[in-house]
């Protein structure tokens, strides 16, 4: 079994530490990235760590990128823990922690847009839609309900958010603010890549009904960077349950969602810092979530063992 890391210190400079991800740096050329076990909805952090959930975050977009190796310029190096302490040799105690869940990459700019696909309307875009018809305020067509297929999928950027949530806005507002080229390209390789993993999931009976997609740019190209079509940054629904016209099931943290939901009909909790206690069973649940999504989409059990 892989440690459960809530928390990683490297010998290494710490760069930032978000909500799940610490990016440690190498050199001015490389990043080390680190997934941890930290699990947060409706925007708080919870206390209690959940076991596997960065290894399946990492090797997951790992996987994925090999994929669209030769289409897709992206910012991986390694995902092996074993070249990257041949690389990084002063990271060999801390085998353990890294096994699975760090990746080398190489550094870019981030591009300050999330670049949102939606193949399905549902979540913020439902919300949205069902008050007033519209997506970052642009009419959409008469009559959907929740969880319709959107036939072609629809682009829908938003900005990027340190703290809270992020915003939706108009395609036209991200070639105001980045150019019509660097706007261009992001809208290219997003479709390209949300298609590319939309039919390959679907071959796996999973639905991927929307994700999100952060871009860099290094030596004047722009690269793919962050996760890619995991259980965190997408909606990954089973095939055989779809149903519109209403929330769909999903391979995530549903389990831990469902809780709290439940805890604030309760009234026990008010949505707010700091979340309730978790039950076991909630932690284990989510877990075994998370690693029946990459088993299901890779084949394959979750490579990862201990030091």
């Amino acid at each position: 079994m892989t440690a459960v890391v809530g928390r990683t210190d490297l010998p290494l400079e710490r760069i930032r530490r978000g909500k799940v991800r610490e990016v440690f740096a190498v050199d001015a050329d490389r990043l080390l990235l680190v997934a941890s076990d930290r699990v947060s909805a409706f925007d708080v952090v919870m206390n209690e760590l959940v076991p596997f959930k960065g290894a399946v975050l990492t090797q997951i977009t790992a996987w994925w990128l090999k994929h669209f190796e030769g289409e897709v310029a992206h910012h991986m190096l390694s995902s092996n823990v074993d070249e990257i302490i041949a690389d990084i040799p002063s990271l060999a105690p801390f085998r353990a922690q890294l096994n699975g869940r760090a990746m080398l990459c190489r550094r870019a700019e981030v591009i300050p847009v999330e670049c949102v696909i939606r193949g399905y309307l549902s979540g913020s875009a439902w919300k949205e839609y069902k008050a007033s018809g519209t997506l970052a305020g642009e009419p959409l067509a008469k009559g959907l309900v929740e969880s319709d297929r959107f036939d072609p999928p629809i682009f829908s950027p938003s900005t990027k958010a340190d703290v809270g949530h992020d915003e939706n806005i108009t395609v036209a507002q991200v070639r105001t603010l980045l150019g019509d080229h660097v706007a261009g390209e992001l809208e290219r390789l997003s479709r390209l890549v949300y298609s590319r993993g939309r039919d390959l999931a679907a071959k796996r009976g999973i639905i991927i009904a929307d994700t999100k997609f952060e871009f860099g740019t290094a030596n004047g190209k722009i690269i793919l960077i962050d996760e890619v079509l995991t259980p965190d940054s997408s909606r990954f629904w089973p095939a055989d349950r779809y149903e519109p016209g209403g929330t769909q099931p999903s391979f995530d943290k549903q389990p831990l969602r469902d809780y709290l939901d439940g805890e604030k009909k309760a009234g026990r909790w008010d949505g707010n810092a700091p979340p309730p206690t978790l039950p076991e069973h909630v932690i284990e649940a989510t877990s075994l979530r998370y690693r029946e999504a990459y088993k299901l989409l890779t084949g394959t059990t979750l490579p990862v063992v201990g030091a």
